[in-house]
């Protein structure tokens, strides 16, 4: 599964990672308020491929009326297979708004979204994202709420609120959500290679991996944990970012430009010349520009050093 992350998985980057093999993929987090008040401004954020199927759709919220207007609006759309609940994001805009990781303090009212959502989606499908707890993991008995509460599987992010994205992943604290739970488990974080995803799958007996950060830059980790295979060519990074590129400004128009710089970024790890590459594309507008030096970077070879 691809992770949901705000700014990074638009519909042309899920398009990419469908294309190597992600099972499912989750839209961006959209905030349930936001919908509510605002349908059409909001819609762009889900919007789905063709590509996607099945599809979720993430909800980030932390009143349950406002949920219930976001869900009916959600209804309307029959290609969405999955409604999402954000219950992990650590960002303090969220945390302070009430959701996200804010309702693994209140493992109540985390209970009452998801009776929320199951009570008004039309859809196949309710699942919820969490952490292991706030500050201190607590993951099993949040796990179980969203359970009784009638999530269909959850995904574990296998860190506290408080753990942010540097602290160990507790992989073992993810098997002990499995193995309490009757519910499929996603497991999740740093999970950014084969054997890894494999070592995961041994600590967590997890019923599937979400992968988040990882694909920043690599759309192709999905082939690549389903198949063994080595990393891709040069040839074939161009061929991709050059597509994602193309799908971007087909997307989002004039704001295609400065929204694939940090794209480019996590592309450009590694090869020679990186450096001078990012500091030409930190300050080029032309998008004919762009993918004459995206070529152009991605003939060489690799540093010795990650640039």
């Amino acid at each position: 599964m691809l992770s949901p992350l705000a700014g990074w998985t638009d519909l042309p980057f899920r398009e990419c990672v469908k294309r190597f093999g992600a099972d499912l993929t989750v839209s961006e987090m959209v905030s349930a308020n936001a919908l509510a008040h605002n349908p059409k401004r909001s819609r762009k954020l889900y919007e789905k491929s063709p590509l996607e199927t099945p599809y979720s759709v993430q909800l980030a919220a932390s009143n349950a009326a406002v949920l219930a207007e976001a869900v009916r609006i959600l209804n309307d759309e029959e290609w969405i297979d999955i409604i999402d609940l954000n219950a992990g994001c650590p960002a303090p805009k969220v945390v302070r708004g009430g959701g996200g990781s804010a309702l693994l303090k209140s493992p109540a009212l985390l209970g009452t979204l998801i009776e929320t959502i199951k009570k008004t989606s039309s859809k196949r499908q309710t699942s919820v994202k969490i952490r292991l707890g706030f500050s201190e993991n607590n993951g099993v008995e949040l796990a179980k709420v969203c359970e009784s509460a009638g999530a269909d599987f959850v995904a574990v992010h296998g860190r506290t609120r408080a753990g942010g994205f540097e602290s160990p992943v507790d992989y073992n604290a993810i098997g002990e959500i499995k193995t309490a739970l009757k519910i499929p488990v996603i497991a999740n974080g740093d999970i950014d290679s084969y054997e890894l995803a494999q070592t995961v799958f041994a600590a967590t007996n997890a019923d599937g991996v979400m992968i988040g950060r990882g694909a920043m830059g690599s759309p192709w980790i999905f082939e690549q944990l389903t198949r063994n295979i080595a990393a891709p060519t040069n040839e074939l990074k161009r061929a991709v970012v050059l597509e994602h590129f193309d799908a971007m400004r087909a997307f989002h128009g004039d704001f295609a430009v400065p929204l694939f710089r940090k794209h480019l970024h996590r592309y450009s790890k590694g090869l020679a010349g990186a450096t001078q590459f990012r500091n030409r594309i930190n300050h080029e507008e032309s998008a004919a520009v762009i993918r004459e030096l995206i070529s152009l970077v991605f003939e060489g070879g690799r540093d010795e050093e990650a640039a």
